[in-house]
Order: C-alpha cells, then sequence, then structure tokens
C-alpha cells in the first residue's frame, strides 16, 4: 500500500459487495462472482495492483502517457473481469439467407453451418473456452463470463460464412452480429 503512494498514475476501481478479488504473486488476478470465476495474468505488463477492503488499485511506475494508458488498459481489464462474473457477456447474430436454406447447429466445441449459398462442405466455427452457444430460429446466442472469449466466438462464427468475389449487396448471405448485451450495433 504504501508503494502505490509513490507511483505517478493510481487507478481505483470500486469492487461490487458480491464480488471477491484476489492479487496472487505479481500479478495474477482472481475475480470471484455468483456466476463464476476468471483469473488473469497482468505479470508482463509494469504495474503493482493491490486490493484494498473495498477497492481495487492499480499502480504504475511510469510517468506520462504511457503510465497512464497502462494503468487504464488494466483496471479496463479488471473492470470487464468484474462485470462478466456479475451480469455476463452475451452477443447475438442473425443467420440471414435469401436461396438456400442455412442449417447451423452446435457439436461440442463448434459451430457447424450447413448448406452455405448451397455448399456441400460444411464450414466451422470453434467455440473457445467456457461459453455457451445456442441456436434459437434464426438468432445464435452467444454467452459466458469472458468478454475475450465470447466476442472471439461470436466473431468466428461471423467470419466462418464470410466470402470473397461476390458482391455483398446482391449476395447478403451469411451470420452477423447485431447485439452486444443490450447494446445494439446496426
Amino acid at each position: 500500500m504504501k508503494l502505490l503512494n509513490k507511483l505517478p498514475m493510481v487507478e481505483e476501481i470500486e469492487l461490487p459487495e458480491n464480488v471477491e478479488v484476489k492479487v496472487e504473486g505479481e500479478g495474477k488476478v482472481l475475480v470471484k462472482g455468483p456466476l463464476g470465476t476468471l483469473v488473469k495474468d497482468f505479470s508482463h505488463a509494469k504495474v503493482v495492483i493491490n486490493v484494498d477492503s473495498s477497492k481495487l488499485l492499480v499502480g504504475s511506475p511510469l510517468k506520462g502517457r504511457r503510465g497512464k494508458s497502462l494503468c487504464g488498459t488494466i483496471s479496463s481489464h479488471i473492470r470487464n473481469m468484474i462485470r462478466g462474473v456479475t451480469e455476463g457477456f452475451t452477443y447475438k447474430l442473425k443467420i440471414v439467407y435469401s436461396h438456400f436454406p442455412m442449417n447451423v447447429k452446435v457439436e461440442k466445441d463448434k459451430v457447424v453451418i450447413e448448406n452455405f449459398r448451397g455448399e456441400k462442405e460444411k464450414r466451422i466455427a470453434k467455440i473457445r473456452g467456457n461459453v455457451k452457444v445456442e441456436v434459437e430460429g434464426d438468432d445464435v446466442i452467444v454467452s459466458g463470463v469472458d468478454v475475450e472469449e465470447v466476442a472471439q466466438t461470436a466473431a468466428s462464427i461471423e467470419q466462418a460464412t464470410r466470402t470473397k468475389g461476390y458482391d455483398p449487396r446482391v449476395f447478403m448471405d451469411g451470420i452477423f452480429i447485431y447485439e452486444r448485451k443490450g447494446r445494439s450495433i446496426v
């Protein structure tokens, strides 16, 4: 705690009552909440992370812009971890097709897309980490506690139906992200 007072850049994060945060070693942060537990290692960054009673302090020995941006980045990651274990993250994707009805199903740790534009070959998108994927009619719902895993899974589903060489105004088939946890993209 005394070391943080001497650092030029310190950022403070308020901790909710139902969240428990532990700092292990040089920068390994463990966040535990009602929806699960997340662990991330920030030992690569030049920051000092300390837990006070109801707040978490992130400090950097670097001065100026670099120190401020480093503190802001690490604290944003920790805020996302706290939000993930309390609320979770959800991405919604829409299945769009005009001529050939696309079949989308979840098999273990991958999403299988069949009959995309009449293709015989299946297109496959990998489900990352501990993410839950559901197909409900023309919607694909991706949810989980780690924002990076949820976003990467949604992006890989969207990229699986990407094609080159077609006019996107005419051939609008694909799977597209349209909502992130209540925030509309369009």
